[in-house]
């Protein structure tokens, strides 16, 4: 690293009620991350034999996803309210 730093990494296994491709489904499938809106490089995704396949319907009406307002670069997007000091 370019710069020194006492963090560590620690890596933990993940609770069995967050695995499994049925649980990842229920979780992303009405999700605004699946909204239409949402580019399609950013929506979650299914492969089968390493080709993509489509994700299962939404069971409801999605909602759009909020915005934030913060370019990718982290400084305030152009229109933001300014943060008060």
């Amino acid at each position: 690293w370019k710069v020194g730093s006492t963090k560590e990494c620690v890596t933990e296994w993940g609770r069995p009620e967050q695995q499994g491709l049925d649980h990842n489904i229920f979780r992303y499938r009405n999700s605004p991350l699946m909204h239409s809106d949402v580019p399609d490089e950013f929506t979650a995704a299914l492969f089968k034999d390493g080709l993509r396949i489509a994700f299962p319907e939404p069971t409801k009406k999605i909602k759009a996803p909020r915005r934030h307002f913060q370019d990718s670069v982290g400084s305030p997007a152009a229109g933001a309210p300014a943060a008060e000091a």
